[in-house]
């Protein structure tokens, strides 16, 4: 088994992080901040917009049962890639759509990804997701981790995660976990 590292950011990381849990081949999620300035940014100054810093989810897969291309059509599937800095009433470059690559080879699938997403013409918009060298990872705070299992009740959780996980359902069953 080979773990690698994938880095997305697609709004607000609980949504990403609470599908990419249920994916087969997924050993790990955790919700974090990359690619601004200053290190261990806090939640606080992530929500300003200064600190540059997108929320992102780390995976860590196993690529002999899920590759970084079938990781990337279940993050396509998950959010609007199509607006710049907004996912829905989430505005500001902490919540733009972006793909930090760990290596050239994820590099070149991603672009590839894109690309194709853009020709079959999936949105009406062309797709404005970055991608990016990896930066520095910075896991968030205790209390955002694994957010949708401890708390699907709670109104963000039904509103927004619930309606995706519904879609990541009907569209990928064959990819979660059993």
């Amino acid at each position: 088994m080979a773990i690698e590292t994938a880095t997305l950011g697609g709004g607000c990381f609980w949504c990403l992080e609470a599908a990419f849990q249920d994916i087969e081949g997924v050993q790990s999620v955790v919700s974090g901040y990359a690619g601004g300035t200053g290190a261990q940014p806090t939640y606080q100054q992530v929500c300003t917009g200064t600190t540059g810093h997108a929320e992102v989810v780390e995976i860590g897969f196993d690529d002999t049962r899920i590759d970084f291309a079938t990781l990337l059509e279940v993050f396509f599937t998950i959010h609007d890639p199509t607006t710049l800095n907004r996912q829905g009433e989430d505005v500001g470059s902490q919540y733009r759509s972006v793909i930090f690559y760990h290596s050239d080879a994820q590099r070149e699938i991603a672009e590839r990804v894109i690309a194709q997403l853009n020709v079959e013409g999936v949105w009406s918009d062309p797709i404005v997701t970055q991608v990016e060298p990896a930066p520095a990872f910075y896991p968030a705070e205790a209390y955002h981790q694994d957010y949708y299992r401890r708390n699907p009740g709670q109104g963000y959780c039904q509103v927004v995660i619930s309606p995706k996980l519904s879609k990541l359902r009907a569209r990928h069953a064959a990819l979660l976990a059993k």
